[in-house]
């Protein structure tokens, strides 16, 4: 895993890392390649706010915003279920931290439209936007939300893929801009690069809930089996005895994550010698993602059946993060003489 260099394990420990996944609905192993498992090394180095960021998930979901109720209480089981220790780290809900929309506010008014404008991931999306009438406001200025976000907890680090880094990077100029203006002293964020894989869903595209090819963190057995048979393989396989190549074939590039060296070397083996069928593949890897998530999954069913368990830990991780925003913005409003 690779991260900016820290110069002590005593910084590190004082360095506040700041990271959050967007409210869209249940998460799936996309999430927890590229966020969930770095989330959970860095809980043991680093002082860590882990947020879930439901006003970020209102910007395509505000048709439904009874959902995302519901959705953040899934998210927080899920992670706590995965891992997250909410003794070690502080966990939140977005919308329950006011301070976080009460900076963004000055941020917003400090930030030349001309910055967001130029953001790759409004101007490649607005077509798509504009059909499913997400093009808004609230979307043109989420990396405004964004900085904010990071901010209001003096956020030093950042886990993002590299593919992020020009996000972040609009965020360090508005740290930048509000810290010369006010002569403030806000951290300006650093990438903590994530090798995050470019994880593909069950039809080869990215892996989405939109697009129907996810596998959730918490599927069940049997849905999770019919995923799995479904899934598309090495086109040069039309009858059982032809051999196949396991680096062209989707089962494969997930067995890569999932399965053993010895569950490879069986794959590469049986499939170019058509030892193996792909009902057998697919039934290995089946077997292999179940038994990673079935007692994280157990565990988030328990979590929502004792909803007074999982408030409580909502509760408490809320009354922290409301604690340090609440005393940082007014040390942002001292630097502003307001």
């Amino acid at each position: 895993m690779s991260t900016n260099t820290v110069t002590s394990t005593d910084s590190r420990k004082k360095a506040k890392v700041m990271s959050g996944t967007r409210t869209t609905g249940s998460l799936h192993i996309g999430h927890y390649f590229g966020w969930l498992s770095n989330c959970l090394k860095f809980q043991n180095e680093y002082d860590c706010y882990f947020g879930v960021m439901d006003w970020h998930g209102m910007t395509t979901a505000y048709k439904n915003a009874h959902d995302i109720k519901v959705w953040n209480r899934d998210i927080m089981a899920e992670i706590i279920a995965w891992g997250i220790d909410p003794e070690k780290s502080t966990v939140f809900i977005q919308s329950m931290i006011p301070e976080h929309i009460e900076l963004f506010t000055i941020f917003a008014n400090l930030t030349p439209m001309g910055w967001l404008e130029r953001v790759n991931t409004w101007k490649d999306a607005v077509e798509e936007m504009k059909v499913n009438d997400t093009h808004n406001l609230g979307r043109f200025m989420y990396p405004v939300l964004q900085a904010a976000d990071i901010a209001i907890y003096f956020g030093a680090l950042v886990p993002v893929g590299a593919d992020q880094t020009a996000h972040l990077e609009l965020s360090r100029e508005i740290i930048r801009r509000f810290n010369k203006l006010y002569k403030g002293q806000i951290p300006e964020p650093k990438a903590m690069l994530t090798e995050t894989p470019a994880f593909p869903g069950l039809d080869g595209r990215k892996m989405s809930k939109s697009y129907g090819n996810s596998i959730l963190l918490s599927e069940e057995e049997k849905t999770l089996k019919k995923k799995i048979n479904g899934m598309v393989t090495d086109t040069n396989r039309v009858r059982r005895e032809d051999v196949g190549n396991p680096e062209v074939c989707p089962v494969y590039s997930y067995h890569k994550l999932f399965s053993t060296d010895d569950d490879l070397k069986w794959v590469v083996s049986g499939c170019t010698t058509a030892a193996i069928g792909c009902g057998d593949c697919k039934a290995r890897l089946c077997g292999n993602i179940e038994q990673m998530i079935k007692i994280p999954r157990e565990k988030k069913k328990e979590l929502l059946n004792n909803p007074k368990t999982l408030d409580s830990i909502i509760d408490a991780g809320c009354e922290k993060a409301r604690k340090d925003a609440r005393q940082n913005i007014q040390i942002i409003k001292d630097w502003m003489k307001i």
